[in-house]
């Protein structure tokens, strides 16, 4: 049987030890609330994405580390900002403190904006990427994280009221969770120099896996703990936006989420090696945090 543990342990280490050397420890405010926010101990799904991909179409992991050092920065940079007075004014992050909490606004949001600039110096730092390889993942990195992804979906999730309908709540996160997770499955076959078809392979489960998280999301929202998800919890309901829960109950959610994550495994289904992203879906349908 699978270990899917045991292989986000492994992919878990060889980022945050990259990380590490990425954003070295500084007596510096900025850098300290930089990595206070970057190894406050996420479960790098979206880096595990990207070397899982690069992985199954037989690429070499190596390549795909900074971008998977890239897109965890860029994460985390929208964690601190979801989190500030301005936006979700959340003091829970991961169990601890939220960054403005701990190191004050200016500081939080000028870490943000450093983590996001680090990224990309990230990616063209790297001496194992070719320049047609840096270019085309920065340009993934840029759409996903700008206006065509969790920008134009923050904003929307901003003005998010009640009485909205699916498609619409559906688009909210497609741009705000969604897009990431597609970013990180374009950027594994990016590092692997995969083919056109391998690409809308990757694509596919991502985008499923990605709209399934959101909607788990929903639901733990209503029905998890504090100590399991390490946040705030009832946020949406205080903040009287629609969710997928609002729409569709709680049980035709989990329906929805078994759905896409059915629909997200059927697209790897047929390609060797692929039971990490199949033990993924069904971890991200079924989990508690």
């Amino acid at each position: 049987m699978f270990d899917l543990e045991k292989k986000l342990r492994e992919y878990c280490d060889t980022v945050n030890t990259a990380l590490d050397l990425a954003i070295p420890e500084k007596d510096e405010p900025a850098v300290k609330s930089m990595r206070y926010s970057i190894f406050a101990g996420g479960k790098r799904i979206r880096a595990a994405m990207i070397l899982a991909f690069c992985e199954l179409f037989g690429g070499d992991i190596k390549k795909a580390v900074p971008f998977a050092c890239a897109i965890e920065m860029i994460h985390t940079y929208s964690l601190i900002y979801d989190d500030l007075p301005c936006m979700d004014n959340d003091t829970l992050r991961r169990g601890k403190p939220t960054n403005h909490i701990v190191f004050g606004e200016s500081t939080a949001l000028m870490a943000g904006a450093a983590l996001y600039a680090r990224a990309f110096e990230t990616v063209l730092e790297s001496p194992d990427l070719s320049s047609a390889q840096k270019l085309e993942g920065i340009d993934v990195l840029l759409s996903a994280s700008g206006l065509k992804g969790i920008i134009s979906g923050q904003m929307l999730d901003i003005e998010n009221r009640p009485g909205l309908k699916k498609d619409e709540v559906m688009r909210i996160h497609e741009l705000k969770t969604s897009a990431m997770l597609e970013a990180s499955a374009l950027l594994g076959c990016i590092a692997a120099d995969c083919s056109e078809k391998e690409k809308n392979i990757a694509l596919a489960y991502a985008k499923n896996v990605g709209l399934a998280f959101q909607i788990k999301d929903d639901i733990l929202d209503v029905s998890g703990t504090v100590e399991d998800m390490g946040k705030t919890l009832g946020k949406d309901k205080a903040s009287m936006k629609t969710t997928f829960v609002d729409i569709l109950g709680l049980e035709n959610a989990q329906k929805e989420v078994d759905r896409l994550s059915a629909e997200a495994k059927g697209s790897v289904e047929n390609i060797e090696k692929n039971d990490f992203l199949l033990s993924l879906a069904d971890y991200l349908a079924n989990r508690r945090t």
